[in-house]
This record gives C-alpha cells, structure tokens and sequence, in this order.
C-alpha cells in the first residue's frame, strides 16, 4: 500500500492580558491529568474561515468566550512530529498558524478548564526585573557547560559556547530581553527542556525549572514573548493591555513586566514625553496608597497623524548592556 500524505493545518494563539504587574496567558488544561496544558487552538475551516485571522478569532470565542482587541500572525511551526510519531505507512504534516492576541483586561472565561497564568511560569528564566534570576548561575550555566564540553568535535564546542554566551549574557555579554525563542531554542537542543523528550535525537538530561505545555506550544509561547517584546519599541501595541485610562506608573510597570526588566523612570518619562503618545485626562487616581497619581491616556490621532514609534525602554541597571 502507497504511503499517505496528509496535511493539518491549526490556528493556535498566545492571547496575553495584564493582571497587577503581572503578564498572563490563556491556557487550556486537558481532563487529562498526565497531558501538559496547551495554547488555545482548534482546526481551521477553509468552508467558514475566510482568513487566518477571522478562523482564530472565532475559535478563541468558542473555545473562551474571549473577544481578541489585537491579533497579529507570528509564524508557521511544522517541524515533523511536532504532535506525534507518525503511524506506519502514514505520513501526517502537523502545521500551526501561531498568532498573538492582546486583550485589555482578563476577561470572564467560558470554560472552567481554561485558566490565566504568568508567562514566568514557563520561561522563569526571562524574568530579570528583581535581578538575574538564580537559576541562570545554580542550574543552565552548569548544565550548558556540560553539554558544550560534550561537543563531538572543537568547532561545534566552539559554536556551543558562543550561542550559550550571547544567549544568556555568560562571560560578560549583555543580556538581551528579545532573544527568548533562542533561548528556548537552545535549552531544547541542549537536552534541558522536558518536551525535547519526543525526539530520539534529543536526551533530556534535566528538566529545568518551568512549566512545560503540550507539543511544542512553549515554543510558540516563546516566540510571542519576543515578538511583543520587540514590537513595543516600535509600535505602541503596549496600550493594548492596558485600561482606557492609566497612570505613568502602571504604563511603565507594564512595560517592565513584558520587558523582564527594570526602566529607569526619569529616562523613561523623557522619552514618553518625546513620542507625545500619551495625554493627560485631567482626572486623578487616588488609589495609589500616596500623593494622587495624574491619569492619562493614549493619544491614537498623534500616532496616526505622525506614525510615532512605540515606547522607549531606558533600562535601570547597567547588567542588561
């Protein structure tokens, strides 16, 4: 019998929301308890799905009963096996549209089985806004080490060394916040994240701190965390997570809480102040515990009249150059 060749396409989403300071993103838990959580996905229709876009919204809205504010598409992921092995005489190409949703708010979910949750949880390493995280020094470094040292010959131990080195800021690299896909990257290769066990190329040889998710869905995780990252500095997508009205404390501590990082606030402000992206409403909140905070708001005409760039990210310590 002839091998079969079969085509699956998935939409799947990294839908982000802010609660406190805090970034959260939509997961999905199987009844299941031996399978790890996984993104909001579902098939796409070519009968009911016009585009990519609308098919990820309507299966958001069914899956959650969640309205999307912003969508944008990241990347197609189609590595072979990324769900399964493939059964004898079948040949089944698994593909996921990946997108990134931004909603403004968690709203109420539909479904007791999907839950917000930090994206730390899964990527703890990424989180520098209390200082280099502990287990960059007690538990990577070590274990890249030994896998570097594990090269088959001096050119790949070189290329190890080097991609551990800019990666994670080792030997006195700057640690850069919009290289987390290749971080995950390379701990995945390195045999330190749990779900490189479905390749028999790949041997665990630990599991690092972090929550992992179904197939490869903390890849597609990563891969949103750098894009927002980045696109913040160019364009303002960052008011997309925050409420109509806000002050310049909570902008910036959601800035810092995607970021992982620490800004300095009176570079932070000058900057802000440059872009005329945001203006005050003359209203004040007296709930901040302190001297009442001035709110303000995004101003979208000044965006769409000059096409300003996003916010500015002066950094406060000197350990991320």
């Amino acid at each position: 019998m002839p091998d079969s060749a079969v085509i699956a396409i998935e939409l799947s989403a990294v839908v982000v929301a802010m609660e406190s300071a805090t970034p959260t993103v939509l997961l999905t838990h199987s009844t299941d308890r031996c399978r790890a959580p996984m993104l909001p996905a579902g098939s796409f229709d070519p009968r009911h799905h016009r585009t990519f876009e609308l098919g990820l919204r309507d299966r958001v809205a069914r899956q959650t009963g969640l309205t999307l504010d912003y969508v944008e598409q990241l990347y197609t992921f189609g590595d072979q096996d990324r769900l399964q092995p493939d059964a004898p005489g079948e040949i089944t190409r698994h593909i996921s549209i990946g997108h990134l949703g931004l909603v403004s708010y968690q709203q109420s979910l539909r479904d007791d089985h999907t839950v917000w949750t930090s994206w730390y949880d899964h990527l703890p390493w990424e989180d520098y806004r209390h200082g280099r995280p502990a287990m960059i020094d007690m538990i990577i470094a070590p274990a890249l080490s030994r896998w570097t040292a594990a090269s088959p010959d001096e050119a790949t131990r070189e290329a190890r060394r080097q991609r551990a080195q800019l990666a994670f800021g080792f030997d006195g690299a700057r640690w850069v916040d919009t290289r987390v896909l290749e971080r995950f990257e390379l701990l995945y290769e390195a045999g330190l994240a749990s779900e490189a066990q479905r390749h028999d190329d790949v041997e665990v040889v630990i599991s690092l701190p972090g929550e992992p998710l179904m197939s490869d869905h903390r890849r597609i995780l990563a891969t949103a965390m750098d894009r927002l990252r980045g696109k913040l500095r160019y364009r303002p997508v960052i008011f997309d997570l925050l409420p109509e009205h806000f002050t310049l404390s909570q902008l910036q501590l959601t800035i810092e809480a995607i970021i992982g990082c620490r800004l300095h606030k009176q570079n932070f402000r000058r900057a802000l102040d440059r872009t005329g992206l945001v203006v005050p409403t003359g209203a004040v909140d007296t709930t901040t515990g302190g001297r009442p905070a001035e709110r303000f708001r995004f101003c979208r005409e000044q965006w769409r009249q000059q096409m300003a760039p996003g916010v500015q990210t002066p950094l406060a310590h000197s350990e991320y150059q």
